[in-house]
């Protein structure tokens, strides 16, 4: 191995080195894998129980289900995580996903699944990830401290997308060959990995911050910390609108396959899989980076709108392909940017609401951003739809940059700084 290749490596997966952080990123291959799993056995199971005609409605209200839970009721999800000792909390959201995904595997595996329970369970664990998200996301800085958290945040991204693509594919075998009640069994298995690794974490190597005291108005004053404060406020906003109107693949790059090159689930899966591919490349060209900005994150934004609209222009299924490669390294730069952003300049003890934020602004968006790019597809074609998400992207981005670089100085965040050494933090897991 070369000099050169050695320190990138060593620069790449540093976060790596940390042990408590090396036993979440192992755990959490195994459970993202089994998630992507659930979803594509999920939605077959819909496919199947809905009546005809109704298929794409009832997928769709599966989705928005899972989704609701955190566009409206997210930042209380944020307020738990800020007040309750966050590896305490994801071993309770952790094992109540697990509860759920195996009582769906049970109910499919003796042929009484109905599909009115899809949508409840589905909703529960739109509830779960409502708190689980928050947790999860914060629960990174306390293992690998602030300087390591732009690279694991950047490795997280890695696992999500390399899980997305190894996950579907066991659920397809599982599926063909054995059906798919054995999907949600082994998912529900899988979250014993993140259990397991949990309960392996060194408590005295974290860095947490003392749980925040209850007290009456917290949610108002997160809002307004988070408005108050430019730097959180402009990404956010940043995120929301790229959220809502361009992260929308899963619909549009299906239509785009089948109304646009006239292709099949295969033509769609190949789409799917070159976007992955260059997520993970993204995932740890980022990795190897540091101290990521509103700049960098305005600059990765203009960059993701413009290949954004060079797929929507691609002549042909093959030009497509190619330039989605790039684009998905640019999709996931800008979210590890984005997250690693908001996480070290909000303050400890806003950490929660400011990342129950994001996932509203990125996650809890989908209920609304994919009916409408589906419906601009159906109206005009999937190129406008993927126009229109590639015009919002550059325009919020350039926007963000303008007014972050327009005279005005940001006011500092004094307590965004206020780290505690490994082990000082109040409580015990």
């Amino acid at each position: 191995m070369t000099p050169a290749l050695r320190r990138f490596g060593d620069q790449t997966f540093r976060s790596l080195r940390v042990r408590n952080y090396r036993l979440y990123f192992l755990s959490q291959i195994v459970s993202v894998s089994g998630t992507w799993m659930q979803s594509v056995a999920q939605a077959w199971l819909v496919l199947r129980l809905a009546p005809p005609g109704r298929q794409g409605v009832d997928l769709g209200v599966v989705t928005a289900l899972q989704f609701l839970p955190m566009l409206l009721f997210g930042t209380y999800g944020g307020l738990v995580a800020d007040r309750v000792d966050k590896r305490r909390l994801l071993y309770a959201t952790q094992s109540t996903a697990g509860v759920l995904a195996l009582v769906l595997g049970l109910l499919t595996s003796v042929g009484a699944v109905r599909l009115w329970e899809v949508f409840l369970l589905a909703a529960g664990l739109g509830f779960v990830n409502m708190v689980d998200n928050p947790a999860r996301q914060t629960f990174v800085m306390e293992m690998v401290g602030r300087d390591d958290l732009p690279n694991a945040v950047s490795l997280n991204s890695v696992v999500m997308n390399a899980s997305r693509v190894i996950g579907p594919a066991i659920g397809g075998a599982l599926i063909a060959f054995v059906g798919l009640a054995v999907c949600f069994e082994v998912n529900a298995a899988s979250y014993l990995a993140v259990i397991v690794g949990l309960s392996l974490m060194r408590r005295g190597e974290l860095h947490r911050s003392p749980p925040v005291a209850r007290a009456r108005g917290q949610l108002r004053e997160g809002l307004r910390y988070v408005w108050g404060t430019p730097a959180l406020r402009d990404p956010l906003l940043l995120v929301a609108v790229v959220g809502t109107l361009a992260y929308n693949f899963q619909v549009v790059l299906a239509l785009l396959a089948k109304l646009t090159f006239h292709g099949g689930a295969g033509v769609y899966s190949a789409l799917t899989s070159l976007m992955g591919g260059g997520a993970v490349i993204g995932g740890l060209v980022v990795a190897g980076r540091n101290r990521p900005s509103v700049q960098r994150l305005t600059a990765i934004g203009i960059g993701f709108g413009v290949l954004i609209l060079a797929v929507a222009l691609s002549p042909t299924l093959v030009v497509a392909g190619v330039v989605l490669v790039p684009m998905g390294a640019l999709s996931i730069a800008f979210i590890a940017t984005a997250n690693a952003t908001l996480q070290l300049q909000a303050a400890p003890a806003m950490r929660g609401r400011v990342m129950a934020l994001y996932a509203i602004a990125f996650l809890g968006t989908t209920p609304i951003g994919s009916p409408l790019v589906g419906w601009i597809s159906q109206a005009a074609s999937p190129r406008v739809a993927l126009g229109v998400g590639a015009f919002a992207t550059v325009a919020a981005a350039v926007v963000t940059r303008l007014v972050g670089t327009g005279g005005r100085r940001r006011r500092p965040l004094p307590l965004a700084v206020e780290e505690h050494e490994p082990g000082t933090a109040m409580g015990a897991a």
